[in-house]
């Protein structure tokens, strides 16, 4: 077990997920069909877990996550089981561009709390056991914003609260309490994964000539900065807290596209450590809005994804790194460092990639970063 005395910078760092191996599906599946007991799928999902930390070590990084195979989905199995929420099979599914999701989703059936018996808390146990000497371990979870006025699930927050800043300051609490939590454990790099920024980058690039519409989702905005920057207040100074600013990530589909211009000053508000921002095509827009992300924070490093996790084919180096000299026109080198620009299987059918590509992937992330940013 390891953990670090202070905040550390890796100029080669990555999201988080990785591809299931077949084994861990096929035991899930098994579970799930009554086959096997909870133990025995325990079993396998810490065997394949050690596999993929030794993987990572061996790739190089010095952050290691569990892959995310304690969990189906990137955000649900996480808010699910979080105090005030409960799963359910929705209507319709999500609507990927090419692809359409399960039809899980999370709603409130009373006040937010934490959950300090949360399974992610024995899940991270589990993990921090078996990193080596020198490795830190990364926890994902998803970011409280997916509850405020997304996918119905503070749609209910009327039957519970008397007022709506009452329903955010306890989702805020629940988070705070959450992550002091994670570090009481000996957590000291937390990651909080995010779409609701690219769903309003949608929305607000939707509504430029509408106020009222427009003003609808700068609220949302200003709620997901109150939230965010509460929950993150009073924390141990030496926990590292970064965000991942996602577009959606399904069978190497996507939900959103559009620069970062619309959100990029509410992004420049929130009391982060570390910005993962998707850059890996046209979608994502110029590097322009990387000087209000940024905002001339001198502790604050810009993760820059340059490189698809949706794909297996490899990017031309030399323009990885015209890209990452034009990025440094907003950000000092000092501040940057280079990931794809997402995991490879933010929910557990995964990518379409191979396991082998996967590494190779990050193989070539390295190597960049080595070269650029050392």
């Amino acid at each position: 077990m390891t953990t670090t005395a202070t905040k550390l910078h890796y100029h080669f760092d990555q999201v988080g997920s990785y591809l299931r191996p077949d084994r861990l599906k096929k035991a899930r599946e098994q579970f799930a069909n009554g086959e096997i007991d909870k133990q025995a799928l325990l079993v396998i999902q810490h065997e394949e877990i050690k596999k993929v930390v030794d993987e990572q070590v061996k790739a190089g990084l010095s952050a290691v996550t569990d892959g995310e195979f304690n969990r189906s989905w990137w955000h649900l199995d996480f808010l699910g089981q979080l105090g005030g929420f409960e799963s359910y099979e929705q209507e319709n599914s999500y609507k990927f561009h090419g692809a359409n999701t399960r039809t899980t989703n999370v709603r409130l059936n009373g006040k937010v709390h934490a959950n300090l018996t949360h399974p992610f808390f024995e899940d991270f146990t589990y993990l921090q056991s078996i990193v080596p000497t020198g490795v830190e371990v990364k926890q994902t979870i998803p970011s409280p914003t997916l509850v405020i006025n997304r996918d119905h699930r503070s749609d209910l927050w009327s039957k519970y609260y008397v007022n709506w800043i009452d329903f955010l300051d306890d989702v805020a609490q629940a988070y705070h309490d959450t992550l002091q939590h994670f570090y009481d454990l000996g957590a000291r790099y937390i990651q909080l994964d995010d779409t609701t920024w690219a769903y309003l980058i949608t929305q607000l690039n939707a509504n430029r000539d509408n106020l009222k519409e427009r003003e609808k989702y700068e609220q949302i905005a200003e709620d997901n900065v109150y939230v965010i920057n509460k929950a993150l207040s009073g924390l141990p100074e030496d926990l590292k807290l970064s965000t991942h600013i996602c577009r959606g990530n399904f069978k190497s589909t996507y939900l959103f596209e559009g620069s970062y211009e619309p959100v990029a000053k509410y992004l420049g508000q929130l009391n982060y450590d570390g910005f993962f921002l998707e850059y890996d095509d046209a979608r994502s827009g110029d590097f322009k809005p990387l000087i209000d992300i940024w905002h001339n924070r001198q502790n604050v490093e810009i993760v820059l994804g340059l490189l698809t996790s949706k794909s297996a084919d490899l990017e031309d180096e030399q323009t990885v790194i015209s890209r990452i000299i034009a990025a440094q026109k907003y950000v000092p080198a000092s501040n940057l460092a280079l990931s794809t620009q997402c995991g490879f299987s933010s929910t557990e059918e995964g990518n379409v990639l191979t396991i082998s590509d996967q590494w190779q992937k990050l193989a070539l992330v390295k190597k960049i970063a080595d070269e650029q940013l050392s």
